[in-house]
């Protein structure tokens, strides 16, 4: 409907659009410093509300939003866009989407290769390759449902890889020295007590609340998970589905527990046990591993070490599996090279169930 300059002098923009429902409704945003501007709106307004991939990648990336959002889990979706916000809009923000060529995405794919940070270092290849996914993801939902005829980033090809390096664990006897050196903490031992001999995830861990232990059972609930996001605190159902479980508590860790548990006083049924972020924890890491002389891993390898610790002690990829809240048959792949069993080995025992 065109531009309009408004009493104070700035401008604004008018369009007409059809609802989900067939309805006639007008959208109207003022506030522009000029009549270009404003009919720039009004264009991009019309070609979304259309699904004319003559609008630009920022638009359609709210489309993408408005889409997607309410499907994903709140902490994923907002992954998702931080990676797009920061590493994606600034390159293709103002690219109109159906002008976008793989050779534009390889440029970017270069840009992103050769960031370094104030620190002089790179992006690593698996979070290059995570990167490059957000993008594609992008591009193949107007391929699906907006009639993009092909998707660039795919026929560009993936940078980075998909997997990470081999992950650093501690052996018990190097947990142990690490425990001991961070006990003058209560809330920072018990913690660290629970990711080691439970082999919790971290947002796990911090969501716990008094209500998810059964003491009388030594069982401890795993129903939902901790998150910060966008400066608040935020619960979520776990990872996945296999990840709602009842864990089994040593005796050992079950009296730790509840003793801590007393300290708290008058701490409610769910209110949580770890009041703190994730970033206390990794600042009690990097503590402890000073004081003790341990190698440094990440928070996540405890979780590598617990299942690492019951390969160790002869359990099965099942009895993992439901233990850590995984499929078993990504216990056996990811695991394989830990498990004890050789291929010799395994012939062996065919050879001697053989008889000759």
């Amino acid at each position: 409907m065109g531009a309009y300059k408004d009493k104070n002098g700035t401008w604004f923009a008018s369009a007409r659009y059809k609802n989900w429902a067939g309805e006639t409704k007008r959208k109207m945003k003022r506030g522009f410093s000029t009549k270009r501007e404003a009919l720039a709106w009004e264009r991009q307004f019309i070609a979304k509300n259309d699904g004319n991939l003559e609008m630009t990648f920022e638009s359609f990336y709210e489309l993408y939003k408005n889409n997607l959002q309410n499907r994903l889990r709140e902490n994923t979706w907002y992954t998702k866009e931080m990676i797009i916000k920061k590493k994606i809009l600034p390159y293709f923000g103002n690219y109109r989407i159906c002008d976008i060529k793989p050779i534009d995405v390889l440029r970017w794919q270069n840009t992103m290769i050769d960031f370094k940070d104030e620190n002089g270092m790179p992006y690593s290849p698996m979070y290059l390759k995570t990167i490059h996914n957000q993008l594609s993801a992008v591009f193949n939902h107007a391929v699906r449902f907006y009639g993009l005829s092909e998707n660039p980033a795919a026929i560009a090809g993936n940078m980075g890889k998909e997997k990470a390096g081999e992950v650093l664990i501690w052996t018990k006897e190097e947990y142990q020295q690490f425990s001991n050196a961070i006990k003058d903490r209560p809330v920072s031992f018990i913690a660290f007590e629970i990711l080691y001999w439970c082999g919790l995830r971290l947002g796990e861990l911090l969501a716990l609340t008094p209500s998810d232990f059964d003491f009388k059972h030594k069982i401890v609930s795993i129903t939902k998970s901790y998150q910060r996001i966008g400066g608040e605190d935020i619960i979520t159902p776990p990872k996945t589905d296999k990840s709602i479980r009842r864990v089994l508590l040593s005796d050992f860790l079950s009296e730790e527990i509840q003793q801590y548990l007393f300290g708290l006083k008058d701490i409610a049924e769910d209110e949580r046990i770890f009041p703190f972020t994730k970033s206390f924890l990794h600042h009690e890491m990097q503590r402890g591993c000073t004081v003790s002389g341990v190698k440094k891993i990440k928070i996540h390898g405890i979780r590598h070490s617990h299942i690492s610790l019951l390969i160790d002690m002869g359990c099965n990829a099942v009895a993992i599996a439901d233990r850590v809240g995984h499929e078993s048959i990504d216990i056996t792949y990811r695991y394989a090279h830990v498990f004890p069993s050789t291929q010799q080995e395994v012939a062996s025992k065919l050879d001697n169930m053989v008889t000759i």
